[in-house]
């Protein structure tokens, strides 16, 4: 039996809070999403998407409402409660890869585990083994400028998964890539959903991607619009891959 990964319940998010100038950006949402679930959050700019994306990645807490994730609750949480959360339960892959420049890819892969205070030689060993999993095996020791685009996604995905977080929340991913590059990293996103298990919140606002994912959840003006189940033909794909 599957079991809630993230609970929100009537999520309110104001911004300039008790000004002439405040902002309604979420407007009562409330979204659950079960372990396993490979779910993408839509909506065009200035829908609220990245304010729920940083409330859901534990970056922003809301005005009001609650929000649980992994069973933790993330209301009354101090700052360091909050940022200890997000190193071990939440991996990240954003648009601009955030790679440190003047570590190598091993060494950016070993951070989250390095922030969580895994031994030196567990951690290298972690590394490898997941830059295997990428395809970036043999460009371990090169540095993020000595790397294609797609090598630094896949490089970034392999530390989002360094501490085997409960969710993996991607961020326009594929937006900095071109087609082809995007196709393999998005390829590489169903790899650990359906080897893994990973649970993974994709924020896009390309509904050919959305489409891909087993639920799409389209958001405007702050509020959850529809939410209904991918619709493309990859899904019958990947389920017969999975059969």
């Amino acid at each position: 039996m599957s079991r809630k990964i993230i609970e929100m319940k009537e999520i309110i998010k104001n911004f300039y809070v008790g000004t002439p100038n405040e902002l309604h950006i979420i407007k009562g949402i409330s979204l659950e999403v079960q372990e396993g679930d490979f779910i993408s959050i839509v909506g065009a700019s200035g829908s609220g998407k990245s304010t729920l994306m940083n409330m859901i990645g534990v970056l922003d807490r809301p005005t009001s409402g609650d929000y649980i994730l992994d069973g933790i609750s993330i209301a009354k949480m101090t700052d360091n409660d909050m940022s200890d959360v997000r190193n071990k339960k939440i991996g990240f892959v954003f648009q601009t890869f955030n790679l440190i420049p003047r570590s190598s890819a091993l060494k950016n892969v070993e951070l989250p585990m390095l922030y969580s205070g895994m031994e030196g030689k567990k951690r290298t060993q972690r590394a490898k083994e997941l830059l295997e999993l990428v395809g970036m095996g043999d460009r371990m020791h090169h540095l993020p400028n000595e790397l294609s685009g797609g090598q630094k996604q896949r490089v970034a995905i392999a530390r989002a998964l360094a501490n085997n977080p409960a969710i993996i929340l991607a961020d326009e991913p594929t937006g900095a890539l071109d087609s082809s590059t995007g196709r393999m990293v998005m390829d590489l996103f169903h790899k650990v959903h359906r080897e893994d298990g990973k649970t993974i919140v994709l924020i896009t606002h390309n509904n050919e991607l959305a489409a891909e994912t087993d639920r799409i959840v389209t958001i405007r003006d702050g509020s959850i619009v529809s939410d209904m189940p991918g619709t493309s033909k990859f899904q019958e794909k990947a389920a017969a891959a999975c059969s």
